[in-house]
């Protein structure tokens, strides 16, 4: 189905593909790409394949080594956005941002910044217009994390303040699109 998750090994391979493929301007994790798919399917307009696709790889399709390899990876992105397009409208306990896990001080750490990243990337590829002000707030929790890029964690980092910027990132994601369907 063009709507089931993908399972670890579908991760795998999109982050191999985007690492053998990406350059300095493309989406380089899955991370990222999970962000910039959130961001393109709360988007006030439908964006289309043909914009979407080559965004990922900086505007320029990749040369493929084979039509399969790009076949694949077409089909694993398809899918992945319709899952979460479907998790989004009719299942929003089910969204979870795939942001990436590190250790601090031995302690399991979440970290936003590269779903961020794509997040903002996704509206961009939009073309969001302005935003009310309580909901331009909710994108600015997302633009100040993205701006972060390649944080490292002080060692003074306030873990549970961490905490309540993340959560706060999943709820503005929920917000900004329940916005935008409505307007659709």
């Amino acid at each position: 189905m063009q709507d089931q998750p993908l399972d670890a090994s579908d991760f795998e391979l999109i982050e191999d593909t985007l690492l053998k493929y990406g350059d300095d301007h493309s989406v380089l994790n899955a991370s990222e790409l999970d962000g910039y798919f959130t961001a393109l399917v709360s988007s006030p307009v439908q964006v289309d394949i043909a914009e979407w696709f080559p965004a990922i790889w900086g505007g320029q399709n990749p040369d493929w080594q084979s039509p399969d390899e790009g076949k694949q990876f077409i089909e694993l992105s398809v899918r992945h956005i319709n899952a979460l397009a479907t998790q989004l409208a009719m299942h929003a306990q089910a969204f979870k941002p795939r942001f990436e896990q590190t250790e601090h001080h031995a302690q399991p750490l979440t970290l936003a910044e590269e779903w961020c990243f794509g997040y903002l990337r996704g509206v961009a590829v939009g073309n969001w217009p302005e935003l009310p002000t309580p909901l331009a707030a909710q994108l600015q929790a997302i633009a100040f994390c993205a701006e972060q890029d390649n944080f490292e964690p002080p060692a003074d980092l306030d873990v549970a303040q961490h905490r309540q910027q993340i959560e706060a990132i999943e709820a503005a994601a929920h917000a900004l699109h329940d916005h935008w369907v409505a307007q659709r």
